[in-house]
């Protein structure tokens, strides 16, 4: 993140790759789960009622007071998991199927739910609902479904292919920080150009999503423990994908609000190197 403070007229400008990168992340995932191995259960409903009501009530919460920051809170909800949140869960100890099986649910959800919340509550120009509907529909639907049905083509009739991708998995860490420094460089960029930015506002916006962060993972840690997944149910609802969260939140939302995904990204890598320092004290 701070490359991307310091040089972000460069990075800035590396913008427009930043669908792509996602689109290989979610592909590289996805490509070393099996259908076989996708198993449902009761808390997978509950985390998708939690994220997609729970995002549209912190919205309809704080819209009253202030738009930028209600866009914020939602987004930082409705984000879909981190794809890197497995590796965490494994860490942890936790139900990597679980994890995983919650990623692709997710996935699916946000590609429906984004578009039609963003037209709700911010029609793209003077577009009617669903003319702007289907435009968002179009950048996101893509994005979010077709690594998915990619992967399982491959699994299915290139094997081989499939193979060599799921051996590239390691490349997600380099290009999740690639795309997080070019969306960081983007904020920046956004926050330079402003004329009176509100510096209250900025930091209001950040402790708005330390508090969304910090129950996002309270309340799923309680929700797995009922179904003994304590740690995959606080990874699943609390770690999001905050480059997808802010690219969304910069292209169909007030620039502004992407401000709330980018501090998430402090906040969830704070609480979970915490989590992983307590657990290697406690096997030490």
């Amino acid at each position: 993140m701070i490359t991307g403070v310091v040089f972000y007229r460069f990075f800035d400008k590396l913008s427009p790759v930043i669908p792509s990168l996602i689109f290989i992340m979610l592909l590289l995932t996805f490509s070393k789960l099996s259908p076989r191995k996708v198993r449902f259960s009761p808390l997978h409903g509950w985390l998708v009622l939690i994220q997609t009501v729970g995002s549209v009530g912190v919205y309809l919460l704080l819209v009253g007071w202030d738009n930028t920051v209600a866009e914020s809170a939602l987004i930082c909800v409705l984000a879909p998991t981190a794809t890197s949140a497995a590796v965490v869960t494994g860490m942890l100890g936790g139900s990597v199927a679980a994890l995983t099986t919650y990623t692709l649910i997710c996935n699916l959800v946000v590609a429906v739910m984004a578009p039609l919340t963003f037209s709700l509550i911010g029609p793209v120009g003077d577009a009617t609902f669903w003319t702007s509907f289907g435009q968002i529909s179009l950048k996101v639907l893509p994005l979010l479904v077709l690594p998915l049905v990619v992967a399982w083509s491959l699994q299915r009739w290139l094997p081989g292919v499939n193979r060599r991708i799921t051996s590239l998995h390691g490349m997600a860490f380099y290009l999740w920080t690639i795309a997080l420094i070019i969306v960081t460089a983007r904020t920046v960029s956004f926050l330079v150009h402003q004329e009176n930015l509100n510096i209250g506002m900025t930091v209001l916006i950040a402790l708005v999503s330390l508090l969304i962060c910090a129950l996002q993972f309270f309340v799923g840690k309680r929700l797995g423990r009922r179904y003994k997944k304590t740690i995959a149910g606080g990874q699943a609802l609390g770690q999001k994908n905050t480059v997808l969260a802010i690219w969304m939140a910069q292209s169909f939302l007030n620039p502004l609000s992407s401000l709330g995904p980018a501090a998430y990204v402090l906040w969830q890598n704070a609480f979970n190197s915490w989590q992983l320092y307590r657990r290697r004290k406690t096997q030490a």
